[in-house]
């Protein structure tokens, strides 16, 4: 069903990064998930590059928040089996690779909450923080963490 609405609302769920680094991309505790920063990644690569407000426009940006999403709910059904045992988004945390002065990271990370609330509609409403960075791994421009409720 939660698939299903993604197709409809024009996504596929990217295959599920493998991590380059020392950790892994999910935790489950009891009824959360806990996903590791992902970056906007399709086929293994990052697709958007830079910082915003120096080579990266708002709407690039917002656009790799969507993909981080995806990466991110990619690993969860990866792990659970299935995105319909989701009960609830509980947080997001957003870092923004951030030029000087570019102080509209907000902006950047509504994309990727409109989008979970389009999906999984009121379960998708959530807390958040919207973090300017200085830099992020592999110059990314958006890298985005999930906390996530689910039934087993």
């Amino acid at each position: 069903m939660i698939e299903q609405r993604i197709r409809e609302l024009g996504y596929e769920l990217p295959v599920a990064a493998t991590p380059t680094f020392q950790y892994v991309p999910v935790v489950v505790h009891h009824d959360l998930i806990f996903v590791s920063g992902q970056l906007p990644k399709v086929d293994g690569e990052v697709k958007v590059i830079g910082k915003v407000g120096d080579n990266v426009t708002l709407e690039q940006a917002q656009e790799a928040s969507r993909i981080c999403i995806l990466q991110g709910l990619s690993c969860i059904k990866q792990e659970i089996g299935s995105l319909d045992k989701i009960s609830r988004i509980v947080k997001i945390t957003g870092f923004v690779n951030s030029a000087p002065g570019f102080n509209q990271q907000p902006k950047v990370i509504d994309a990727a909450s409109d989008l979970l609330e389009k999906i999984f509609g009121e379960k998708g409403r959530h807390s958040r923080s919207a973090i300017g960075a200085a830099e992020l791994p592999r110059s990314a421009t958006v890298e985005i963490e999930m906390i996530v409720a689910f039934q087993s």
